[in-house]
């Protein structure tokens, strides 16, 4: 008798803190059914993920469970110490119910003038927390943006981000599945030991945004976006103050450009006309504090613009390595390294510098005939110390000869086409000082008539095996106001 009072005295206490904390509370796990979440897609289940949160946050940290269902939420507030644990078969669903009610409006920020209002205001999303630290949003479930505009409209109360982090440490985003997701799938602003790994995106714009964040790593992800970047460091003014994004490693990922949801489906199409087929790995455009020490490796592009390490707003980016890479079926520039003059920042603010930059292994099959690899300075500012090795590169060829001198543009939106047609089929690098180029080698699909090379105004060009096919009669570099 006295054992059986025993064990039902502690099925009792296990009981009691059940009913208390929630189920399963006493392992540190709140399950958001529990908390009065219902799953049916139909109703509001928002209110009762927060609960949830609100519970584990309370009991110093925990682990907020959603079993498989369609949870139709509103903004959803993340908390310190606590874990959100998607399951298999379950889906958080932005609603596009009453949202101006459903999701918190844009807050007051401390600076609004010199970044885009996406990257301006943070509690406009479906998930969102800031000022908390060591938080993990975890898988194998779903994230649907379904009610999230794309961009932002003057007097609109709907929200555009699915995932926001601003100003947070020790964060973890792992296993999720994005759709549809908004403006920015993820955006991440002042955040510090940022891991994000096998996630996988099929969005209608940015796939993840690293902004100001240091000590970041992003691996075997990967993401579908044909309307706008895919994995996209940046580093606005945001926080009010100059702050390098750096100490980045992005390693094993895949960025596409396919029609959105044909990537989740496994039917891959390319049938949407209006897509940019933008995908791509990029730094910039926004680019105030700058990009130090990262590193890039074992990546794939597919059927998406090419790389793109861009500083316009006055920062510096340095002490970047970026190798083995292939890509195939590139719609712009496979390679494109813009240091610019746009200036969006605090007024006085200096020309920024790229330095210190090596591209190794890469492989390229099917590029846009129309751009060439562009690397360009401006006048008085050039790229410096900048290796490219072991490149090969086959474009599509068919271009056309071109007598006209490409623009400047120092103050243009930095994109590839924002020269026009290039007069160079293989490599077009200006306004660079102090070029190693070692096993480089351009060639054609198509006949075309230009040159391979063209170099324009470069200082000290240190060349070794580089090659490039060329048509009849037409010289493989041309050299204009440079030392070789």
């Amino acid at each position: 008798m006295k054992r059986l009072f025993i064990l039902f005295l502690f099925v009792s206490i296990i009981v009691s803190q059940t009913n208390v904390f929630g189920q399963n509370a006493v392992q540190g796990i709140y399950n958001v059914k529990t908390y009065g979440a219902v799953g049916d897609g139909k109703n509001l289940d928002s209110k009762a993920i927060d609960k949830a949160i609100d519970a584990a946050a309370n009991a110093g940290g925990g682990q907020v469970y959603l079993p498989a269902g369609d949870y139709l939420s509103g903004s959803i507030h993340l908390k310190s110490n606590v874990s959100i644990y998607i399951e298999q078969g379950a889906t958080i669903i932005a609603t596009d119910q009453d949202p101006g009610s459903a999701y918190d409006q844009e807050e007051q920020t401390v600076n609004m003038i010199y970044q885009d209002s996406g990257h301006s205001h943070f509690h406009n999303a479906l998930l969102w927390g800031e000022n908390i630290h060591d938080i993990s949003i975890l898988g194998p479930g779903k994230i649907w943006g379904k009610g999230l505009i794309k961009d932002y409209k003057k007097g609109s109360k709907e929200a555009n981000k699915s995932l926001v982090l601003y100003n947070c440490r020790n964060v973890l985003i792992k296993d999720i599945t994005f759709f549809h997701a908004g403006w920015f799938a993820i955006l991440a602003t002042g955040v510090d030991n940022l891991t994000i790994d096998n996630v996988k995106m099929d969005t209608n714009r940015d796939g993840m945004d690293i902004d100001c964040c240091r000590n970041v790593h992003v691996s075997n992800c990967t993401v579908n976006s044909p309307y706008d970047d895919g994995i996209c460091l940046k580093s606005t003014y945001a926080l009010g103050f100059f702050r390098a994004t750096e100490n980045v490693t992005i390693t094993n990922c895949i960025v596409s450009g396919y029609d959105e949801g044909s990537f989740l489906d496994g039917t891959y199409k390319r049938e949407d006309k209006q897509a940019y087929r933008t995908g791509r790995i990029k730094f910039g455009t926004e680019s105030n504090g700058g990009f130090k020490n990262i590193a890039i490796s074992n990546c794939v592009f597919d059927f998406c613009q090419g790389l793109a390490l861009e500083t316009e707003d006055g920062g510096l980016l340095q002490d970047v390595t970026i190798s083995n890479i292939t890509m195939r079926d590139i719609t712009s520039a496979p390679i494109f390294l813009r240091l610019g003059a746009r200036m969006r920042g605090p007024q006085g603010t200096p020309v920024g510098e790229l330095r210190r930059v090596s591209i190794n292994n890469i492989r390229v099959y099917g590029s846009n005939p129309a751009l060439s690899s562009i690397i360009s300075g401006i006048p008085g500012h050039d790229i410096q110390d900048l290796e490219l090795n072991n490149i090969r590169i086959y474009y599509d060829g068919g271009g056309k000869v071109l007598d006209t001198k490409v623009p400047e543009n120092e103050k243009n939106y930095p994109e590839p086409n924002m020269f026009g047609n290039m007069p160079a089929y293989g490599f077009y690098i200006r306004h660079v000082a102090g070029l190693k180029i070692r096993d480089v080698e351009v060639s054609f699909l198509k006949d075309d008539p230009r040159p391979a090379f063209i170099f324009d105004e470069v200082k000290g060009i240190d060349m070794h095996n580089v090659k490039g096919q060329t048509a009849k009669g037409v010289d493989v570099f041309k050299y204009i106001n440079t030392e070789h």
